[in-house]
């Protein structure tokens, strides 16, 4: 296991992880990335989330106030509310791959994030649709600028198996992955993962992976935290990603990050006073 000393940078998920079930974040967990931050360990945001729904969190980024989001396809400023770098999907690949998909599964409806919001097909309907959303007939008419993320629905096909045709028909062509909402397939360019996105991230600081604490929740994360040195689940985290973390946290509900967070101060400390008495 990473000595605790050399833990350089914390990543971690918010919905599910970080956040409790309400989208808030804490007093806490809130207290608890701070405290981290203050001993020199850099706290890093990695989520699946689009930019348009970071803006309220501007109080719980790192010091350096960026985010990486859409499953690691934006870096984006939260105070300065723009996307720094972006990873998109080429327009030929995403229209490759909804010919492919539509073939297979009729009824299917596209969505698509991009560093100017959210835009849908008509019948692409979800909670957070509202009628004030740009849409168009097609996939295709939403392709400018590029997206970040692909979103598919398929009312028609059970949430798990149509995860799983998405996954089959799309192949190495790009990556689809699951955060956790029932029924939704997101599709990212091929190579664009959160653990890429670290991967980037950290080798720009010079950041080993060993000395990476990740936190994540559901099958999108897993790349993220076999990537880090060291991996938590919260306690209610999905049951491929509880099997091949190192340790698993509390829960959401219960503040899991948090209370790791101040363990691994804990830690610190006492590596401190042991490098200060001599016993190590």
């Amino acid at each position: 296991m990473t000595r605790v000393r050399s833990v350089r940078l914390v990543a971690t998920d918010l919905d599910g992880t970080l956040l409790r079930s309400d989208g808030v974040c804490s007093r806490r967990t809130r207290d608890a990335l701070a405290a981290v931050e203050r001993v020199g360990i850099q706290v890093v945001l990695v989520t699946a989330r689009p930019p348009r729904w970071l803006d309220d969190l501007a109080d719980v980024v790192g010091e350096h106030g960026f985010v990486l989001c859409c499953n690691g396809a934006f870096v984006y400023d939260v105070r300065s509310r723009e996307v720094l770098d972006e990873h998109c999907m080429a327009a030929v690949d995403v229209g490759k791959i909804a010919v492919d998909l539509r073939n297979a599964l009729p009824g299917i409806v596209f969505a698509v994030e991009s560093t100017i919001g959210f835009g849908r097909e008509r019948d692409y309907v979800d909670e957070y649709t509202t009628p004030a959303d740009v849409s168009a007939a097609m996939l295709e008419e939403l392709l400018d600028p590029l997206p970040g993320k692909v979103l598919a629905r398929c009312g028609a096909v059970p949430a798990l198996q149509f995860h799983r045709l998405v996954d089959h028909i799309v192949g190495d062509r790009a990556v689809v992955s699951y955060s956790g909402a029932s029924g939704l397939a997101e599709i990212t360019a091929a190579g664009v993962t959160k653990a890429a996105a670290l991967g980037d991230w950290c080798a720009y600081q010079d950041i080993d992976s060993a000395d990476v604490c990740a936190f994540g929740d559901m099958p999108n994360d897993l790349p993220m935290l076999r990537w880090a040195g060291r991996s938590f689940g919260v306690a209610n985290a999905h049951p491929d990603v509880l099997e091949m973390v190192d340790e698993v946290c509390a829960s959401n509900e219960h503040d899991g990050v948090a209370q790791a967070l101040e363990a691994l101060l804990a830690e610190i400390r006492q590596d401190t006073t042991d490098i200060a008495t001599g016993t190590v």
